[in-house]
C-alpha cells in the first residue's frame, strides 16, 4: 500500500500528534499520506463525522486514530467506498483496534507498506422504519425489491447502517416496553423489556456482551437477539441466520417514547404507526488484521483488564 487516509478523533488524547506522527513517516517511506480530524454530527448532513467526498480516490487504507468507536463512525460513513481499514487505539479496551495505546507504531506502518496482513470482512446490517399505511403490513416480511423499495420512500433519518448493533430503546421515561419481534414475518415473540438488541457477530462483544448476550466469532455469518432487561426468565439470546429479517412492532405504551438507535449513534425515533425492519447490507467493512492471536485469546485478554 502506498496510499493512506488518516481519521483522527480530536476528542481523544494525543490523537492528533499521532496523526502527525504516522503522517511523517509514511511521506518518508515514499507513501501519500492524507487526512483530516473528524467532525462534529451536524443534524441533517449527509454523513456522521466524516465527509466520504474528502477521501481521494486512489486511497488503499483508512487508519483511524481513537478507539472502537471512531473505527465504526468511519465504517459506517465510508461504507460506498469500501477501503480496507484499521484503528490505533487512544481509549481503552479497544475490541476492534489493532495497535493498543502506547505500543509501537512502526511495525504496523511497515506491515501495512509490505503488504503484510490479511483482509477480514465483517457483516453489516441495515435497518428501516416502514409505517404501516406505507402498505407494509404488521408481520409481512420484506422481499428484496419491496426492502429496497421503501428505502426510496423514506428520507435520509429513517434508515439507517450499523456495524455492530441496531438497538430499540425507550426515550426520556424510564418504563418498560412493550414490543412484538417477527421473523421472516412470523411472530417470534411478544416482550416487556427495556428494549432489544440486534447484533452482528462484531457487534457480540459490545452492548450484547454487556446484557448477557452469547460471543460470537467475527466470520460468523449470523445476528444476535438479545432482549435488555427482559420481565421473564424464559426470555434468552435468540441466534439467527444471516439471511433472515427481523421486524419489531413496538405496542401501545402508555404514551412512552421509544427510539432506534444504530452502533449507539445515530437515533431514529419511532412512534406506534411504524415498524423496524433489519436486515443484513450488502455492504460490508474490510478491517485490516496484523496479528495472528485467535480470536477467543484475544477476547480473553481484553476481558481481563475490565
Amino acid at each position: 500500500m502506498k496510499h493512506f487516509y488518516l481519521i483522527a478523533n480530536p476528542s481523544k488524547h494525543d490523537a492528533v500528534q499521532v496523526a502527525e506522527q504516522i503522517t511523517r513517516y509514511l511521506r518518508r517511506r515514499g507513501a501519500v499520506c492524507e487526512g483530516s480530524a473528524q467532525e462534529k454530527r451536524r443534524e441533517g448532513a449527509a454523513y456522521g463525522y466524516t465527509d466520504k467526498n474528502r477521501i481521494p480516490e486512489d486511497t488503499q487504507c483508512v487508519i483511524t486514530l481513537g478507539g472502537d468507536g471512531t473505527l465504526i463512525q468511519a465504517a459506517r460513513d465510508l461504507v460506498d467506498l469500501q477501503i480496507p481499514m484499521i484503528g490505533v487505539n487512544m481509549g481503552n479496551l479497544g475490541y476492534l483496534t489493532q495497535v493498543a495505546r502506547g505500543e509501537a507504531l512502526s511495525p504496523m506502518l511497515e506491515a501495512l507498506l509490505k503488504d503484510n496482513f490479511r483482509l477480514e470482512k465483517r457483516m453489516m446490517l441495515e435497518g428501516l422504519v416502514v409505517r404501516e399505511d406505507g402498505g407494509t403490513p404488521w408481520g409481512t416480511a420484506c422481499s428484496e425489491s419491496q426492502f429496497d423499495g421503501e428505502k426510496d420512500k423514506v428520507d435520509f433519518l429513517k434508515q439507517g447502517i450499523a456495524l455492530n448493533d441496531i438497538v430499540l430503546t425507550r426515550k426520556d421515561v424510564m418504563q418498560v416496553l412493550k414490543f412484538q419481534v417477527y421473523v421472516n414475518g412470523e411472530l417470534l415473540n411478544e416482550y416487556t423489556a427495556d428494549g432489544m438488541i440486534v447484533a452482528t457477530p462484531t457487534g457480540s462483544t459490545a452492548y450484547n456482551l454487556s446484557a448477557g448476550g452469547p460471543v460470537v466469532t467475527p466470520g460468523a455469518e449470523l445476528i444476535v437477539l438479545t432482549p435488555i432487561c427482559p420481565h421473564s426468565v424464559n426470555s434468552r439470546s435468540i441466534i439467527l441466520s444471516n439471511h433472515d429479517e427481523i421486524g419489531i412492532r413496538v405496542m401501545e405504551n402508555m404514551g412512552q417514547k421509544q427510539m432506534a438507535v444504530f452502533d449507539g449513534d445515530q437515533v431514529i425515533d419511532l412512534d406506534g404507526s411504524e415498524q423496524l425492519k433489519i436486515r443484513e447490507s450488502k455492504k460490508k467493512t474490510s478491517l485490516i488484521q496484523l496479528k495472528s492471536v485467535p480470536f477467543l485469546v484475544h477476547i480473553q485478554e481484553k476481558l481481563a483488564r475490565v
